[in-house]
């Protein structure tokens, strides 16, 4: 079951873990303190101990979301779980030992970490093998009714990834006069019983209107008689959005996005965002400045002292807007002679020893720091395409130009959750993201897609 919490849905599962292990990393420092100094002289500081607790917490819990472990899309097993964690543990210490040189008043010794982490690791890593199991069970997931066993309803059968059917089990597909049903037969209730009486029959909580054709036969008074009960009613495009994440165009008509909720815009939301875009744009701009230096002269040393280190592309911006977008060049330069824009590819040869490198940790992309200072981009939206694609695309994809009503960004929830988009068919599902987040934007997701982008790059998701 999924929760909405400030605009965003939040699997009852995750929040729990969330819980869960703020709860065990909070405490951690506390039961260090009894083991490292002893009960009498740990019982004059633990009073002391709260914000230094607090801190370390808060420093494993970013860790944790770093490395993906809170994330929507999130797929690790026994082995990559521990993994994450392991990594998640030195991202935490790292993030405490510069909030402790910021906040001198949190130190509470080297031996304390060091026997705090010993307790938070293996505890996060108890709860999350435990989490395996319990969270699996149907028990914890809600019972779903698909009125419809056609074309719309096949798509709730093709949501094979676990991730995606980690909030529901479907309890079965009511035919409701489709010329073809086009789910598997074993699902299909037969039944001469109305869509309200099936539902109270198979203990529903919630009914998926998939029907093909609304002009035939549309339940109306069964269904004004499920929300009476409290069983929620959701339509097919609304349940897809929130159980993946994305908003599924091939199913999509004007008037879903015209009445549906999100899409929110106005002049103080803009200024923020803005002002949020500028901190965080100025901030990494000084700490990764050694990182650009580096980036400049190892290309300048492949390819000699002049030749270009920055490249700049026209792409698509906001409501269609032209801008340069800066690059560092990881391609040779004559990577397209005869001035065609092309689809990069898996092992692409026109990319250069260093320029993959760069991709691979993403480093080619500094350089649109710069980008979002000017104005160009903001840090999180749409990644922004060459004006040669946008106009093919838009005529093969409906909705691709509703992706350009915001500012593009450097990272972005397409960037996270799918791999590097390269084809017609990659540019159709990364704009599903989109349109996602579109609708769903705020501070609040833009700060989860930032920390989200941290597990891309320390796992090298998607790179070419």
């Amino acid at each position: 079951m999924r929760i909405r919490i400030l605009g965003q849905y939040i699997h009852v599962s995750i929040a729990a873990l969330l819980l869960v292990e703020a709860l065990i990393c909070f405490l951690a420092p506390f039961a260090a303190a009894r083991l490292w100094l002893g009960a009498a002289a740990a019982g004059s500081t633990l009073a002391e101990m709260t914000p230094a607790a607090l801190a370390f917490s808060a420093a494993m819990l970013l860790g944790l979301t770093a490395t993906g472990l809170y994330g929507f899309q999130q797929r690790a097993r026994s082995i990559g779980i521990v993994a994450r964690i392991a990594a998640a543990a030195a991202l935490g210490a790292i993030a405490l030992a510069l909030t402790v040189y910021l906040f001198p008043s949190l130190e509470f010794g080297r031996g304390v970490l060091g026997v705090s982490m010993a307790i938070a690791v293996p505890g996060c890593i108890l709860v999350r093998m435990l989490a395996l199991h319990v969270f699996s069970s149907d028990v914890f997931r809600r019972r779903v009714l698909v009125y419809g066993a056609g074309r719309r309803a096949q798509s709730v059968t093709q949501l094979r990834r676990r991730t995606d059917r980690r909030g529901f089990v479907v309890a079965g597909f009511l035919p409701a006069g489709e010329a073809e049903t086009l789910v598997p037969a074993e699902q299909i209730i037969h039944s001469d019983r109305s869509l309200y009486e099936e539902v109270i029959r198979h203990g529903v909580s919630e009914v998926v209107v998939a029907i093909d054709d609304r002009r035939r036969g549309f339940p109306t008074v069964d269904l004004l008689n499920c929300r009476l009960r409290g069983i929620r009613v959701i339509e097919l495009v609304g349940f897809l959005e929130r159980e993946t994440g994305k908003v599924r165009v091939d199913m999509l008509n004007p008037s879903w996005l015209i009445f549906s909720d999100g899409f929110r815009t106005d002049a103080v939301r803009a200024a923020v965002e803005r002002g949020f875009d500028l901190i965080v744009a100025s901030g990494v701009v000084l700490l990764s400045l050694p990182l650009m230096l580096l980036a400049w002269l190892a290309i300048k040393l492949e390819d000699g002292i002049t030749a270009p280190t920055i490249y700049a592309q026209s792409r698509v911006g906001l409501q269609g807007r032209l801008f340069p977008l800066f690059k560092f060049r990881s391609m040779s330069v004559d990577a397209e002679r005869k001035g065609e824009a092309q689809w990069a590819t898996p092992r692409d040869p026109r990319v250069t020893r260093v320029g993959r490198l760069l991709r691979r940790t993403r480093l080619d992309e500094l350089p649109q720091l710069f980008n979002v200072l000017r104005g160009d981009m903001g840090f999180v939206g749409p990644r922004p395409e060459r004006p040669e694609f946008v106009d093919v695309l838009s005529e093969r994809i409906p909705y691709y130009r509703e992706r350009h009503w915001v500012r593009p960004g450097i990272t972005g929830w397409a960037q996270i959750c799918y791999p590097y988009g390269g084809s017609e068919r990659d540019a159709r599902e990364k704009l599903q993201y989109d349109l996602y987040y579109v609708k769903h934007r705020s501070l609040l997701f833009d700060c989860l897609i930032l920390v989200g982008t941290a597990e891309v790059v320390l796992w090298g998701k998607g790179a070419r």
